[in-house]
């Protein structure tokens, strides 16, 4: 039996607890389950061969509440391959608490979701046992200077080992290439003495090769193989080999290759870590957009302070020039912010007094005082390199493979290199154990599971780095993969394809002795509470007129359909035909005006006034200047375009004209937007939706990728798979082709790290490769793979 404490979050009373705690009690395997009120924990016991941690906790998301996990991160050292990778995540996985595990060897980091139960120490030294290091990431120091001296720590120990190596080495190369040319005059005498050779050999063996030695070790002894037991098999079968022929009986040696081939590899792990460190320059750069302190206004005087001090509500002071700190509301002072770090607008913004501001944006010219909204984690700087650091570290479908190859490809080596000395010694040239040995040797030192298992994660990590520059969020690999493969492409009318930024165009009235101007004060009053972007395009032009809202009553808002209210004890309603038609109102005299603009791509809405037709409202959403670009790109790039929205066929069609899209999904109210991606979809289409608003959300999580337009809601971006931060319809198009070229990419990783192994092991075992030209084509293996996902830096889009 185990125990399992979780944080639900979601209940209002002790009902909830009781609600939670017979939902939970009908699962298999559960002894026993209380569920405390107060301290809103649920602990429960139970059996892990009967029922899993996650089958709980989604009995509780079940019953409609949630569930508060603790995410952790820690930077992980010793690992060499994924075979480590995936070593670690077996071993946490066994602990009772733990949720969920993500091992990225390119970033050497560890994600760890866990409930309460169990802390960061205990996470640590499951690790430990394991046979490899960690160290938990705070907030603070993620991708921070820590990160970067721990990087730079890693490449600072290769290279010295790498110059004491080559140092030892360079007389048993000379003297290895002297012989191959003939060159037997040339060579000190010195250097064919067997001692002297070992010499040479036993410290780049044991001092520089120790990191194999001990990793080899930590794997074996936790029941597992990497690269290092290869390396240290390889070189050990070559040195002590030739230390048998030099102390004990007469023979060739080969202290040259043992050393020459821990030499290369080094050189390669070094290349190697110099390269992984340019993938994460993305993350470097938007650590580097952010303030370091702020200037904070305490009891009338102007103070700096560390960043971290910041807190919610301080009135924070911005000269011209500076940077702005957090996010916050000016209160006073007027300015121009420069925000192409986020929108990608060259010019600046004018900003006045209740307009909001984003922290690491720049003060171009004014002073200005504003509130502190959002500090720390919560600014939206920190929430994109968070997104941007979890899309990193996570694992796409595709990666699932090479971790099954990775799993088999370590123990496979070793019995290709067993069969191969076997063949040699005992059939091909029966009693030569130095060709044997040295077949053996080139088959276990040329196999690299550090390519495969740097394959995918490079590519993901360059990819999303790219992206995040370019504004556009990827919040995980599998999203980042799933885009390539997109169909069919959903794009939401208001606020996506047009700017959302509606204006009041006609006002015509039908009703005798009802002036225009009367209409329009009704229908501002009753729309005054309604929160669609036309009701309120409508207020504010009856604004401009000079007009002001009236007291009303019985306001109604029916969605999808418009609004009803009473306006000086008269019951008015404005909104769609379909509405006029329910409530029994003739407008059918009224069409034409209505197709008249409709057909110009304006929006019409019917105004009824205690049961009659009063007049008609007319209000124009101007497309965006990037719209017609971007569709026309998508479609060339061969993916089916279609546009949805509430607004009747004929103004629909009308925007559609002006973009080029034919296919048009009108009249849908807001929740039967989700439907209609479903329907696609059962078309066996991959189905993306683009939208921005509240009523997009559900629609944006039923589609194959949805994607959130950066300046719509909260909500819509929390929904989205993909967030375009400046709005601009053209990030579609970056987003789909930069999807494209990384798994491109990363298929052409798998397929050189794989063609690379399947060809390279089967020559050095035809005894074709010299174990130093295989070792050096293993040391150079992975350096070319996270060179190839380098590439996607420069991939035009």
């Amino acid at each position: 039996m185990k125990q399992a404490v979780i944080k639900i979050t979601g209940m209002t009373c002790a009902a909830c607890a009781a609600r939670i705690e017979k939902k939970v009690k009908k699962l298999p395997g559960i002894m026993d389950v209380n569920v405390n009120f107060a301290i809103e924990k649920l602990t429960a016991e139970y059996s892990p061969d009967s029922i899993s941690l996650t089958d709980i906790i989604e009995a509780v998301r079940g019953a409609g509440y949630d569930v508060k996990l603790n995410r952790s991160e820690y930077a992980v050292t010793g690992m060499t391959c994924a075979a480590c990778a995936n070593r670690i995540e077996r071993a946490l996985k066994k602990l009772p608490a733990v949720l969920s595990v993500n091992v990225n060897i390119a970033l050497s980091k560890l994600t760890v979701e866990a409930v309460e139960g169990i802390s960061e120490q205990e996470i640590i030294q499951a690790v430990e046992n394991a046979g490899y290091q960690a160290e938990t990431i705070t907030t603070q120091s993620r991708g921070s200077d820590k990160e970067q001296e721990a990087r730079e720590k890693e490449t600072a120990s290769q290279q010295r080992l790498f110059l004491f190596s080559a140092v030892l080495s360079a007389p048993l190369i000379f003297l290895m290439a002297a012989e191959m040319l003939m060159w037997d005059h040339y060579i000190p005498r010195i250097l064919f003495n067997k001692y002297f050779q070992m010499a040479l050999a036993t410290p780049v063996q044991f001092y520089a090769g120790f990191q194999f030695y001990r990793d080899a070790y930590i794997a074996l002894r936790h029941g597992g193989a990497n690269m290092s037991v290869l390396v240290a098999m390889g070189t050990s079968a070559a040195y002590f080999f030739s230390m048998y022929h030099t102390i004990v009986a007469e023979g060739p040696v080969y202290f040259e290759t043992s050393a020459i081939l821990i030499t290369l590899i080094i050189l390669g792990k070094l290349l190697e870590a110099i390269s992984k460190g340019r993938t994460s320059e993305a993350i470097r750069k938007l650590m580097g957009l952010q303030a370091k302190t702020a200037r904070v206004v305490k009891n009338g005087q102007e103070v700096d302070v560390p960043m971290e001090e910041v807190a919610v509500g301080d009135i924070v002071s911005v000269r011209p020039g500076e940077k702005i700190p957090v996010d916050g509301i000016i209160t006073e002072g007027n300015s121009a912010v420069d925000e192409s770090m986020l929108t990608g607008e060259s010019l600046p913004v004018d900003k006045k007094p209740g307009d909001k501001v984003i922290g690491a944006t720049i003060n171009k010219f004014g002073a200005f005082r504003f509130q502190a909204a959002k500090v720390g984690k919560d600014t939206a700087l920190a929430q994109i390199i968070q997104i941007v650091e979890d899309a990193q570290g996570s694992k796409a479908p595709i990666q699932r493979m090479a971790d099954v190859i990775s799993g088999f490809f370590v123990p496979a080596v070793i019995g290709i290199a067993v069969i191969t000395f076997a063949v040699w010694y005992f059939i091909l040239l029966p009693g030569h154990v130095e060709t044997a040995l040295l077949n053996a040797t080139a088959v276990l030192v040329i196999a690299c599971p550090c390519a495969l298992g740097l394959a995918t994660p490079t590519s993901i990590m360059v990819g999303t780095g790219r992206a995040a520059e370019l504004g556009i969020l990827f919040k995980g690999g599998e999203h980042l993969e799933k885009t390539h493969q997109v169909k069919a492409i959903i794009l939401d009318k208001t606020g996506t394809i047009t700017k959302g930024m509606p204006e009041l165009t006609d006002v015509i009235s039908v009703m005798p002795g009802l002036s225009e101007e009367e209409l329009l004060l009704f229908v501002i009053s009753v729309e005054q509470f309604s929160e669609h972007p036309l009701a309120q395009a409508i207020v504010q032009g009856g604004n401009k007129q000079g007009l002001s809202t009236e007291a009303i009553d019985n306001f109604v808002s029916i969605p999808g359909a418009g609004v009803t209210a009473e306006v000086r004890g008269k019951r008015v309603i404005a909104g769609t035909r379909r509405l006029m038609k329910e409530r029994g109102i003739s407008y059918e005299a009224n069409l034409s005006q209505v197709e008249e603009l409709e057909a110009a791509g304006k929006t019409a809405m019917f105004v009824a006034i205690d049961g009659k037709l009063a007049g008609l409202i007319a209000v124009a959403d101007t497309v965006k200047e990037s719209a017609l670009e971007a569709i026309s790109e998508l479609q060339a790039m061969g993916l089916e375009v279609w546009m949805i929205t509430g607004d009747n066929r004929r103004t629909a069609e009308a925007i559609g004209r002006q973009v080029g899209i034919k296919n048009i999904l009108a009249e849908v109210l807001p929740e039967n937007k989700a439907e209609q991606v479903k329907r696609l979809k059962s078309e066996g289409k991959i189905v993306a939706m683009v939208g921005d608003g509240i009523n997009d959300a559900p629609a944006l999580a039923t589609a194959d990728v949805g994607i959130a337009m950066g300046t719509g809601t909260d909500v819509a971006i929390e929904a989205g798979d993909v967030t375009l931060i400046r709005g601009d319809l053209r990030g579609i198009v970056t987003a789909i082709r930069l999807s494209r070229a990384t798994m491109a990419n990363i298929k052409q990783n798998l397929f050189w790290a794989l063609f690379y192994n399947v060809v390279g092991i089967p020559i050095s075992a035809a005894g074709l490769l010299s174990p130093m030209i295989a070792g050096s084509a293993m040391a150079f293996s992975s350096v070319s793979v996270v060179a190839n996902a380098l590439r996607l830096r420069r991939v035009k889009l």
